[in-house]
C-alpha cells in the first residue's frame, strides 16, 4: 500500500496569479469537449504497459476524461483525476462516476494525500509560467512511488506560442531543460515520443 504523499503547495512567484487556476480552460470547456479527438490515447496505452497490473495513476489535467482517462481505464489502471476547471470536472464525473476526481490546480492540490505508480499530465505543464514549471515537476516527482513513472507533454524545442482556444501564451522549456529538471528531482528520462497528432511526450522514471 502506498504511503501518503507529503506535498506542500507551490509558492508562486509574485506576478503569478491563481485567480483562474484553469488557465482559461474553464471558459472554453464546452468547445474543448466538443472538438477533443482520440489523439494521444494510443501513446498513453503504450506507456501504461510498463506499469504494474492494477497500477494507481493520477491523471493531472484530466479534462472530461476523454481520451486519456479512458485509455488508462482500458489499460486496467486504478485512476485518480485532477482538473482545475469546474465544468470539466462536472463532465468527468458524469462519464466516470466511480473514479475519484478533484477540482483543484496541481500547484496547490493535496493530490488525494497519497502517492501513485504513475502520473500523467497531458497538456498541462506548458500552460504554466517558466518559473512555475520546475516547481510543479518537483511536485509530480514527489507523488511517485519507488520506480514510479511520469508522462507529460511539451514540445521538444524550447518555444512559446498562443493557444488557439484560450488565446493565452504557452511555453515549452525544451526537452534538454526538462531532462535536467527531472534529474534534479530524482527522475531520469527514458523516452521522448510523438503521437499521431505531432504532440511530444516525455516519459521518466524514478
Amino acid at each position: 500500500m502506498e504511503s501518503p504523499g507529503t506535498l506542500t503547495p507551490v509558492e508562486p512567484p509574485s506576478r503569478y496569479s491563481l485567480a483562474d487556476p484553469s488557465n482559461g480552460w474553464d471558459a472554453v470547456a464546452d468547445h474543448f469537449m466538443a472538438v477533443r479527438s482520440t489523439v494521444g490515447a494510443s501513446t498513453v496505452l503504450e506507456w501504461a504497459r510498463a506499469l504494474p497490473a492494477g497500477a494507481t495513476v493520477l491523471d493531472v489535467g484530466c479534462g472530461h476524461g476523454a481520451p486519456i482517462t479512458d485509455a488508462l481505464v482500458e489499460a486496467g489502471c486504478s485512476v485518480y483525476a485532477l482538473d482545475a476547471s469546474p465544468r470539466m470536472v462536472a463532465a468527468f464525473s458524469e462519464r466516470h462516476s466511480t473514479i475519484p476526481v478533484a477540482c483543484e490546480a496541481i500547484e496547490t492540490s493535496p493530490c488525494f494525500h497519497r502517492t501513485f505508480n504513475g502520473v500523467v499530465a497531458i497538456g498541462v505543464l506548458f500552460l504554466l509560467p517558466p518559473t512555475v514549471q520546475p516547481l510543479v515537476l518537483r511536485r509530480l516527482a514527489s507523488l511517485l512511488t519507488p520506480h514510479g513513472h511520469l508522462l507529460f507533454t511539451a514540445p521538444r524545442e524550447a518555444c512559446t506560442w498562443t493557444d488557439s482556444l484560450t488565446g493565452r501564451q504557452s511555453v515549452s522549456l525544451g526537452v534538454d531543460a526538462y531532462r535536467g529538471l527531472l534529474h534534479a528531482s530524482g527522475l531520469r528520462v527514458v523516452d521522448v515520443m510523438r503521437d499521431e497528432g505531432g504532440n511530444d511526450y516525455i516519459a521518466a522514471v524514478c
